[in-house]
């Protein structure tokens, strides 16, 4: 690490952000990734899905490092093929927030991603997904999505929109478990001690680099707590309105390379 860097990691979230249309990395983007790192920064993915969702992602990008998957729970070492850290979330309490909300609310729809390097993500009755580029296996009972362990639950509305339902399912079950909005039609429950901020300060630590060290990128409010444990928090100009408000920075959106211009200017 060389202390005349600006920032010594460099940390990313993917949907929104790094990632354009098709889960695709612009060659822009590569090279103001290879170009930091090759004057000492390192690069980390900081990302919702869990590990068998992003693995082609990372395989495109020719990533080695460290990522941090599942919205916090995993710490997937690329290089070795394994989980140095993994945090499931209690079935049983899972149903019971479903519960509560849906007393609050009437039905939600529901998904879940299972545990594990090779877990599936499971959609119940209902539940409308809509990125294409990631495969669901639909099963037809709320009950077949607790069969193995679960990192989290995903949620819908039939007439609700997202903001709405984060805040009603916060205020219901907020003292259970941690209700955030990863992205469009994506809010989820997860363990209370589990965020971006509590998966990137573990990777880092591994690492030996502190947030005092970091730039974070981001566009939506799972990114909150990342932008809050890392020095810098830089939102893309497509980014939810709740992320924009404690952003330090706003950069182009995704699409236009937004991540490429401030590394462009910080590393060159």
């Amino acid at each position: 690490m060389t202390s005349a860097l600006p920032h010594a990691l460099i940390a990313t979230d993917l949907d929104g952000t790094l990632l354009c249309a098709g889960d695709t990395v612009s060659a822009r983007s590569h090279k103001a990734l290879a170009t930091a790192r090759a004057v000492g920064a390192q690069h980390i993915v900081v990302t919702g899905r869990p590990v068998p969702q992003v693995r082609h992602v990372l395989d495109d990008l020719g990533y080695e490092g460290l990522a941090v998957c599942g919205q916090g729970a995993q710490v997937y070492d690329t290089a070795r093929g394994i989980l140095l850290h993994s945090v499931s979330m209690d079935r049983g309490l899972a149903e019971v927030a479903l519960g509560k909300i849906e007393a609050e609310i009437g039905e939600v729809w529901a998904a879940v991603n299972q545990e594990g390097l090779d877990a599936e993500m499971l959609i119940g009755p209902g539940y409308r997904m809509w990125h294409p580029h990631l495969p669901t296996v639909r099963v037809p009972r709320r009950a077949d999505l607790w069969t193995a362990p679960i990192n989290k639950v995903l949620l819908q509305h039939p007439r609700l929109d997202d903001d709405e339902l984060t805040r009603i399912a916060r205020a219901v079950v907020g003292d259970l478990v941690n209700v955030t909005m990863a992205g469009e039609h994506t809010v989820e429950l997860q363990p209370l001690d589990v965020d971006k901020a509590a998966g990137l300060a573990r990777a880092a630590e591994v690492l030996g680099i502190p947030g005092s060290s970091t730039i974070a990128f981001g566009d939506m409010p799972n990114d909150v707590p990342m932008f809050a444990w890392a020095a810098h928090g830089v939102a893309m100009a497509n980014s939810h309105l709740e992320l924009l408000a404690v952003a330090d920075e706003v950069t182009l959106s995704n699409e236009e390379d937004g991540i490429a211009v401030v590394l462009e200017r910080l590393y060159a």
